[in-house]
């Protein structure tokens, strides 16, 4: 998808990390605050007053700011130290969730469901907390984050991801459900729901047990955007499009110390000041923004041709359409592609049954799919905030509020049929997205109806964030970037495990090394690789002296 689209996404994780830590503190010193009555809350405003500033706190949490430092040393301490430390609390919160659901039902009153309790605010409500909660979701891409360090990450990754999320969703709907039957929801306590909630019942003693699960909860959820912050900018300083520093691991914990402390205490900054409320809502639209793109990046990346299978460096032939669309080969050598390898050398083209349209053939393969997911996204945009926003003159039946809306319906129907007229690319990979393009395009969609759901002064935020990041990115990172300087790794092309030889694209066999990216001779090695020449005497990467040979 290209180095600026990876940047783009790279630098809403870390908003949404950075903003996520700090909404999760705020919450951790409000819930602490309830439990003593208020008392921290009052004592802070007696002693520095109110603060009457737009989009900060009505006080200082300096209890949030302490938990977010404390959240940072236990990252900084090491993986194995924080992910023992994680686990237990992890272990306590689900025992207390369930709890609270099983417990929860027992006390469940059918009339807070009825009597205009269920949806009260209807169907535009239940979108506009959607958006606003959708923060509650950005936990999961922080195992992605962690692929680095786990030791079969293809297979480990999307199991942990499918896993967590089915276990978190589960969660979330039986403790919501639990607790709007157990109280109105006019009558739950906003500062700490569950406890109040159980005490409203008769049930005190529960009160303390669920605010040890909630504490519990709040700190792994903590823990874990520290860490997903810290390997995300890690990983950005390493491919050059942040500052170098935030690369630096420290020697004896192997962890990026310096983006820990730095991110870390700007995390805790705005924990300090800032409103929960206005942090929830910055965090979404970042959060739905990157999944979008991820969305649109799955549609685009499953129309790309193959174009190694259509040249000449593998001694194939010409790779071109019959007359009836099937893809045919022209050996000139001894190597012929295979089916499969004509499949996917063909992705981006035309369907047969579509060739009719002349005026789609001349273009590059993947290019209409390209267009297609970009138009698909405006006009499901532009549909989505007429409907939200222009309600009212639907149901009074303006006739020109009805015909935008089937104009960008009609778009948004004829950009999603640029899509399927064409060929698709097929990999044969052990976790894949299920129906391709239609899975995609209903995540774009829906992420796009909750974004149209946010404030405008949510997205002026947001589009701060987003020039910040573009100063970045143009005025340091496309200078430093690894892709630029041509010491992209993916430039060497490796079969089988971290320990084995790897195949580079010249054919030679070269030995890897266990030297970090910040090693002089690891770099000169990527260098003289992608470079396209043989090892040098002074490269510290040496082919095997007999039996390598490339891979069967």
């Amino acid at each position: 998808m290209g180095e600026f689209v990876g940047f783009v996404i790279a630098w809403q994780m870390v908003l949404e990390n950075m903003i996520g830590a700090a909404a999760v503190a705020r919450a951790t010193g409000g819930y602490i605050d309830s439990l003593v009555g208020g008392a921290i809350r009052n004592s802070t405003i007696n002693t520095i007053g109110i603060i009457n500033v737009p989009l900060l706190g009505d006080y200082p949490d300096f209890i949030a700011f302490a938990v977010c430092i404390l959240a940072c040393v236990a990252v900084g301490v090491g993986v194995k130290h924080s992910a023992r430390l994680n686990n237990v609390f992890t272990l306590i919160n689900l025992l207390v969730i369930l709890f609270v659901i099983v417990f929860g039902f027992t006390l469940a009153d059918g009339k807070n469901w009825t009597d205009s309790g269920f949806m009260p605010f209807g169907f535009e409500g239940a979108l506009r907390g959607a958006a606003v909660c959708f923060f509650a979701f950005i936990g999961f891409d922080s195992i992605a984050t962690a692929g680095e360090e786990s030791i079969n990450p293809q297979k480990s990754i999307p199991i942990a991801t499918l896993g967590s999320m089915s276990i978190v969703t589960v969660s979330y709907v039986g403790v919501a459900a639990a607790l709007t039957l157990m109280v109105p929801y006019q009558g739950i306590n906003a500062e700490a729901a569950l406890p109040d909630a159980f005490e409203q019942r008769g049930l005190v003693w529960a009160k303390y047990i669920i605010a040890i699960g909630a504490l519990s909860g709040m700190t792994t959820s903590l823990v874990g955007s520290i860490f997903a912050l810290s390997r995300c900018c890690y990983a950005m300083a390493a491919d050059g499009l942040m500052f170098e520093w935030f690369s630096h691991l420290n020697t004896r914990t192997q962890v990026p110390l310096n983006a820990t402390i730095v991110f870390g205490l700007l995390s805790a900054l705005f924990a300090l000041i800032m409103d929960l409320h206005i942090l929830v809502e910055f965090l979404s639209v970042g959060t739905l923004l990157a999944f979008t793109i991820v969305s649109a990046s799955t549609i685009i990346l499953h129309y790309q041709p193959k174009m190694d299978f259509m040249t000449d460096e593998k001694n194939y032939g010409s790779i071109t359409p019959s007359e009836g669309g099937t893809p045919t080969a022209t050996s000139v050598g001894d190597a012929t592609p295979t089916f499969p390898e004509q499949q996917a050398a063909m992705a981006g083209t035309l369907r047969s049954s579509f060739r009719w349209l002349k005026f789609l053939k001349d273009y590059k393969p993947g290019i209409v799919v390209v267009f297609g997911v970009v138009f698909m996204a405006i006009f499901t945009g532009a549909f989505c905030s007429t409907l939200i926003h222009g309600m009212s003159y639907l149901r009074e039946g303006s006739w020109w509020m009805i015909l935008l809306c089937v104009s960008f319906g009609f778009g948004l129907v004829v950009s999603f049929g640029l899509i399927v007229i064409h060929r698709k690319t097929y990999t044969n990979l052990s976790f894949q997205v299920p129906f391709v393009p239609f899975t995609p395009a209903l995540s774009i969609f829906c992420n796009v109806v909750l974004m149209t759901n946010l404030t405008s002064h949510t997205w002026l935020r947001f589009l701060i964030w987003m020039i910040i990041g573009l100063i970045v990115y143009f005025g340091y990172g496309i200078q430093h970037s690894k892709e630029n300087k041509g010491t992209a790794y993916n430039s060497m092309v490796v079969f089988g495990t971290d320990d084995q030889d790897a195949l580079t694209l010249d054919g030679s066999i070269h030995r890897p090394q266990v030297d970090g990216i910040d090693n002089p001779a690891h770099s000169s090695a990527v260098h003289t690789i992608s470079s396209g020449g043989p090892p040098t005497a002074t490269s510290p990467i040496q082919p095997r002296p007999a039996a390598a040979g490339p891979p069967k």
